[in-house]
């Protein structure tokens, strides 16, 4: 094979590796729509929601809704992380306030951040936040626990068939990508 040859092959391999990048980034934000879908049929309603404002809503106190809180820390996040109940039964309508605990048990300061979950995923319409450390980034001092609040109201249109749902909490260690714009 002489040079030109092998120049020509070349380009064609630059060329083809530009289109299949370009293939690449451009699915990165296709995927999206079929994400939320596929999360919507599995049942899992990751979606940070913004603060309600209280309300004054009637309560339903003729059934209870068993609520359990799941909380798991991604990765090898050095933090301890716990509900201070693991299941309350509550009436739609009443508002509810839980702590949630982490600790920090590294040397050194972490930011992490905390995404909801919510299931079954058609309940999420009715699981008001009005206070929710979800909301923000949070910053863990070494060796510190930290309480953090949860207030929320199960709206009282929640269907009758409702039971139980489940809300879950996965904290992700945003420090070096927080660092990294910081700089």
């Amino acid at each position: 094979m002489d040079a030109k040859e092998l120049q020509k092959a070349n380009a064609r391999l630059v060329w083809r590796m530009v289109v299949i990048a370009l293939l690449m980034f451009g699915m990165g934000f296709a995927i999206a729509p079929y994400y939320d879908a596929v999360c919507n049929f599995f049942g899992i309603s990751g979606r940070v929601k913004e603060a309600s404002a209280e309300q004054a809503l009637s309560v339903d106190e003729s059934r209870q809704i068993s609520l359990e809180f799941v909380t798991v820390v991604n990765g090898q996040m050095p933090l301890r992380f716990r509900a201070e109940t693991g299941k309350l039964k509550i009436h739609p309508g009443q508002y509810y306030t839980v702590n949630f605990y982490a600790e920090n048990t590294s040397d050194k300061k972490l930011i992490g951040r905390a995404i909801p979950t919510i299931s079954p995923s058609w309940t999420s319409a009715y699981l008001k936040k009005t206070e929710c450390f979800c909301f923000y980034d949070q910053e863990f001092e070494p060796h510190k626990e930290r309480k953090m609040p949860v207030r929320f109201v199960v709206d009282p249109t929640v269907p009758a068939d409702t039971k139980e749902m489940t809300l879950s909490y996965t904290f992700f260690d945003k420090t070096e990508k927080t660092q990294t714009i910081k700089n």
